[in-house]
């Protein structure tokens, strides 16, 4: 049948094999809703059905004996399926929610395996839209549909059933223009995907415009940027109306051109009806039957291009979210993968080559042997590859040629988690997340004990701050820790690693965006950490990192100087002794 082709090919679009992982845990509930919507379909052929006997008896012959019981009949009915409706709304929102909730968490566990070059290239509205709205649409959408098809498709059965009962030759009309109804949707997807595609990319670009509003508003502020901001946002709202209006233009001539088909059909039927009651080929009863029955029918059918693109965007939602869920994260454990248990010997970078842009190289052949508890510090210009060295330890990206090891076996050959486990990061701008102190700092060691937490306060010389906040360790500090100041960011940052007590240390310009007061409380935080560790330090003021062990000078991703602060400095002509007296020079002009 035309109608069950259609919903077999609506089908088609999605892969059940994916989809019932997620349905078998509620496959109960979710069959029970299904099985709900039959009936519920079935049942509107009876008010079309009792019209025949009620006509011919009541309205026609007149007899004292009229079947007083129909219109009870009627309600009746009706009453059993708007209870089954209900029902099957209740276990649909039901099962649908649970579903959309396991498919957002697999969703979040997928995002949360990718490696640091996935975000880079993302925005802050498309990750929203794909690890959250799409879910949303996917799942609700899907069982609304479902449910929605299920009810229709018994309900066109039924009454189907009722058009050949009362007259075969009319019922042959209807199903021919119910076949012309639904010829028009088989390209449609094809000639609107294009723009649900483009509708997606603006609907997240609607997030992005909003978060980075939240984030930047005092760069909006202090720069009189909303009137800019304003322009921006009304350019969006602009090409998201565009689309619409496109969308409006490529499929709201269905529903138009639907009721025309199904008015063409329902004249047919009372110009030949008519022929056949004058002949007495079928009764007065049968003919109101048979008009109730394919009126029922076709109305939702004059509407199906109303809600045509809502299915389509279901579709297209559940196809975007298992394209994300059956991608592959560059940066992965190999098989058979071993854990790292500590550094005992060194940790070496050989012949490292790095890129973020095809055949745009921003390390060349980098090669360092740093021995266990020596600290290393990196200088040299902005953008010439410091940070991406220190990046490629913890695997945030993997190197393009050469290797980094580990007592002498490739950090790919570790495990991520064990490998990242004996790595404490202090970032320029540490994040913090909403909550208090005391989680963000726990985040280092979950399980620690209030003195390994009391002794990483005072390692990281926050213990006196803390005393002075009416709640302690449990002040909460905002999103982002807007509530703190930049050296307490920092040093609740470095608390956090030392309480992981992780052999390496990585310092990326931990000091850099602080003023001088606060730099040199922090500065002793960082000395405390660093103790018995082996340390990677980028340092933006050379007078920090002056008793380093060593100096690596790196210039356009390459090593050009490596030694320690009395003999680089001798070097005439050499590039740390140019950085160090431009900053001598500055600091003495400064002073």
């Amino acid at each position: 049948m035309i109608l069950i082709d259609k919903i077999k090919q609506t089908q088609a679009y999605i892969n059940y094999s994916k989809i019932l992982p997620y349905v078998k845990p509620y496959w109960f509930r979710a069959l029970l809703a299904v099985l709900v919507c039959i009936p519920i379909g079935s049942l509107d052929a009876v008010i079309a059905l009792s019209l025949k006997p009620y006509m011919d008896l009541v309205m026609v012959e007149k007899t004292v004996e009229s079947p007083w019981y129909i219109p009870f009949g009627i309600v009746a009915f009706t009453s059993v399926q708007g209870g089954l409706n209900y029902l099957a709304t209740y276990l649909n929102t039901w099962v649908g929610g649970k579903i959309t909730n396991d498919l957002k968490f697999s969703l979040y566990k997928k995002m949360l395996t990718f490696e640091t070059g996935y975000f880079d290239k993302k925005k802050s509205g498309d990750i929203v839209f794909r690890f959250n709205n799409d879910a949303e649409s996917a799942c609700n959408g899907l069982l609304e549909n479902l449910k929605t098809f299920t009810s229709r498709l018994f309900s066109s059965l039924s009454l189907i059933g009722v058009l050949f009962y009362n007259s075969w030759q009319l019922a042959l009309i209807a199903i021919v223009v119910l076949g012309c109804a639904f010829a028009p949707l088989a390209n449609i997807r094809k000639r609107i995907k294009s723009v649900m595609d483009k509708s997606v990319t603006a609907g997240s670009a609607v997030i992005t415009a909003y978060n980075e509003s939240f984030a930047g508003n005092k760069t909006i502020i202090s720069y009189n940027l909303a009137k800019l901001q304003e322009n921006k946002f009304k350019d969006i709202l602009g090409n998201i109306f565009k689309l619409r209006i496109k969308m409006v233009q490529r499929t709201s001539w269905l529903s138009p051109m639907m009721h025309v088909i199904v008015s063409i059909g329902i004249g047919l039927a009372i110009g030949y009806g008519s022929h056949l009651i004058l002949t007495k080929q079928i009764t007065s009863g049968n003919f109101v039957s048979f008009i109730t029955a394919l009126i029922m029918l076709y109305t939702p059918i004059k509407n199906l291009g109303n809600n045509f693109n809502a299915v389509q965007m279901s579709f297209m939602a559940i196809e975007r979210v298992f394209s994300v869920l059956e991608s592959k994260p560059k940066i992965t454990n190999k098989d058979n993968a071993i854990e790292l248990q500590g550094i005992k010997n060194n940790v070496q970078i050989k012949d490292v080559c790095f890129e973020y842009v095809k055949n745009k190289l921003v390390l060349n052949n980098i090669n360092l042997d740093i021995q266990k508890g020596e600290t290393i510090a990196f200088v040299g210009n902005s953008g010439g590859g410091k940070s991406t060295i220190v990046s490629l330890i913890p695997r945030f990206y993997d190197v393009k040629s050469g290797g980094i090891l580990i007592d002498g076996i490739d950090i790919r050959e570790y495990t991520l988690e064990s490998l990242r486990q004996n790595i404490s990061v202090v970032f320029q701008d540490n994040f913090l997340f909403s909550g208090t102190i005391r989680e963000n700092i726990l985040l280092g060691k979950q399980e620690a004990t209030e003195e390994e937490i009391n002794n990483a306060l005072k390692m990281a010389y926050l213990d006196e701050f803390i005393s002075t906040l009416e709640k302690g360790l449990d002040t909460q500090i905002g999103e982002r820790g807007i509530l703190l100041s930049g050296g307490q960011k920092q040093r609740v940052a470095i608390a956090r690693a030392f309480i992981k007590n992780a052999p390496i240390v990585i310092l990326d310009e931990a000091t850099s965006a602080l003023d001088n007061k606060s730099e040199a409380i922090v500065q002793k935080a960082i000395d405390n950490l660093m103790k018995d560790k082996t340390v990677f330090v980028i340092a933006h003021r050379l007078s920090t990192i002056q008793n380093a062990d060593r100096i690596a000078v790196i210039n356009e991703g390459r090593l050009v100087e490596l030694g320690r602060h009395d003999e680089l400095i001798q070097i005439e002509n050499g590039q740390y002794k140019a950085l160090y007296d431009m900053q001598f020079k500055k600091s003495k002009i400064t002073t």
